[in-house]
């Protein structure tokens, strides 16, 4: 078998870090060293980072990066690069890796109990009565979503805390958040059961892992992707189905767009048909 030429991957830690800019240059030295695009996250709060770079640079990068204490027992996500998923290197220090709004949140003591993949799969296949709240933006949920998915439609997971009071009606419900690596969950659920959430639980390591192991089972679609790809089956060749929508006719398809014609501008999925008429789209690329 082709060994893939290039890897993505994913990772984040939620600890404390008394000097965020120190910790960034440190950082941003070791991914130069090794070639690699993508960025880095930094806060008090943690770090937060997605980076492509040849395969076997990416394998000489984890291994430096176990060599630091803080690193030593993150999960790193992986999928198949093309070399081009990045156009640079960024590392920025950020008021926080992901932005909630809420202030700080212990998240180490009060984010919701895990679910495996495993575990997620079975409750699946024995039909329990839950739902799957997802924590992503709206326009990633179009591209691919767990069936009994609640959509909170978040333009930014920032929205979240206004959109409480309409997902009351599930605080007594069997509720499982999930997200692309595990981030969001980990600090959303803590606001959720602050706000009286009851039967809360989070997807461990995120989507992204439910679909490696369980490739064309219950996520339906394909994993919208904050890089040039834009959107990633996860694991090459696996059979799914295509549930994306162009915005306009409805057909199936995954090709994003930013649509201009609105501020802030939102990303849209359009076919090849409808994409010349619609003159104030342009194509989504990230970075």
């Amino acid at each position: 078998m082709k060994k893939n030429k290039y890897t993505i991957i994913l990772f984040y830690k939620f600890i404390k870090i008394k000097n965020p800019e120190f910790f960034r240059d440190k950082q941003k030295g070791i991914a130069q060293s090794f070639g690699l695009t993508g960025r880095m996250l930094v806060a008090t709060e943690g770090v937060n980072a997605t980076f492509e770079g040849q395969s076997e640079n990416i394998k000489k990068y984890i291994k430096k990066l176990k060599t630091q204490s803080i690193f030593k027992d993150v999960v790193f996500k992986y999928s198949v690069g093309n070399g081009k998923a990045f156009t640079k290197l960024q590392v920025k220090v950020r008021p926080e890796v992901v932005t909630l709004g809420v202030g700080d949140l212990n998240i180490k003591k009060d984010t919701a109990p895990l679910v495996t993949a495993s575990k997620l799969e079975s409750m699946y296949v024995k039909k329990e009565d839950f739902v799957v709240l997802d924590l992503r933006n709206d326009f990633e949920i179009q591209a691919g979503y767990f069936e009994k998915t609640v959509n909170p439609n978040l333009r930014k997971f920032k929205d979240l805390p206004a959109k409480i009071k309409e997902l009351s009606y599930l605080k007594n419900k069997k509720v499982v958040a999930v997200c692309t690596g595990g981030i969001r969950c980990e600090k959303a659920t803590v606001l959720l059961k602050k706000e009286g959430f009851n039967n809360l639980y989070q997807l461990k390591d995120g989507i992204h892992t439910y679909m490696k192991k369980y490739p064309g089972k219950h996520f339906k679609g394909s994993l919208f992707v904050f890089d040039n790809r834009m959107i990633t089956p996860v694991v090459a060749g696996a059979k799914r189905d295509v549930v994306g929508q162009c915005n306009y006719c409805q057909i199936a398809c995954e090709e994003f767009y930013n649509d201009d014609s609105v501020r802030p501008s939102r990303k849209v999925i359009c076919c090849d048909g409808c994409i010349v008429r619609h003159k104030k789209l342009r194509p989504a690329i990230p970075l």
